[in-house]
């Protein structure tokens, strides 16, 4: 029997802050869909990397899993009992199952960039600017050499600091050059431009990008449109916004801790949009 059918089943979204995260709107709705409402919840926990190991340490058997956002995605992997491929290769967990005593770490934030990017119908782009080198960013490079993706440029402030997060692509493949930030424009055109960077910290390259005919991958949630999404839409591009990368992670988090294939999209979709419009 998969884990979906014990009752009192119990997984939470952790990090810090996290008053905001859409994921127990996400998972509930989910829950709710599924069937499983009555014997699943799902919380938010504020947890630092401090806090983490006697937070798990203090788990009982009632706990299916965990959601793991920032600053949690690298020691939870010091803390599984076993870690995903692809977990390892991009360096950062955001999800723990719990199972039998003990903690697998995966990651879903690369599926979700997959999903979100397919489902606007862009499949292996020949070229890829990526604005940022933090974790999300490596998520990135992962999804872009799972879609095909042959070679990437990684724009980042201080690109002496990158070779970590530069490492991430060419793991899977990716070759990847590092350059400075502000010398976005001098790699344009790009058949995909994706943004990584946080609230407006993407608006300079607006006219540029926007120019330059590239779709575009902003991983910004809220506030939204950024002014970098504004722009390129303005243009005719193709814009995928971050709220698809966070509804097709939560949705193989779902698959991941209940062990079942049927979690309903649209009905997850249907209550993040939902959330979005009542706190926008």
């Amino acid at each position: 029997m998969s884990d979906s059918g014990r009752p009192g089943r119990r997984a939470a979204v952790l990090g810090s802050p996290i008053a905001h995260s859409l994921s127990p709107v996400l998972h509930r709705a989910a829950y709710a869909a599924m069937g499983l409402d009555g014997s699943w919840t799902y919380e938010a926990v504020e947890c630092g990397e401090a806090e983490l190991a006697g937070f798990l340490g203090g788990l009982g058997p009632e706990w299916a899993g965990l959601s793991l956002t920032m600053p949690l995605k690298r020691v939870a992997l010091d803390l599984a009992d076993s870690v995903s491929d692809l977990a390892a290769g991009v360096g950062g967990a955001n999800t723990l199952v719990l199972r039998d005593g003990r903690r697998h770490a995966d990651n879903t934030d690369v599926h979700g960039i997959v999903a979100a990017l397919a489902e606007a119908g862009i499949a292996a782009p020949a070229s890829a600017l990526v604005l940022g080198g933090g974790a999300t960013a490596a998520s990135a490079l992962a999804a872009l050499a799972r879609l095909g993706t042959a070679e990437a440029v990684l724009a980042v402030r201080a690109p002496e600091r990158a070779a970590g997060t530069a490492a991430v692509g060419e793991r899977f493949g990716l070759a990847v050059k590092a350059v400075p930030l502000d010398r976005v424009r001098d790699h344009l055109p790009a058949q995909l431009v994706v943004s990584t960077l946080p609230g407006r910290a993407a608006d300079a390259f607006a006219a540029p990008v926007a120019a330059s005919g590239a779709a575009l991958f902003d991983v910004v949630y809220a506030p939204w449109p950024t002014a970098l999404a504004a722009a390129v839409e303005r243009a005719g591009g193709t814009v995928v916004g971050g709220f698809p990368m966070l509804l097709h992670q939560a949705v193989r988090q779902v698959a991941l801790m209940t062990g079942r294939d049927d979690v309903p999209v649209e009905a997850m979709r249907a209550a993040g949009e939902a959330e979005l419009a009542r706190r926008g």
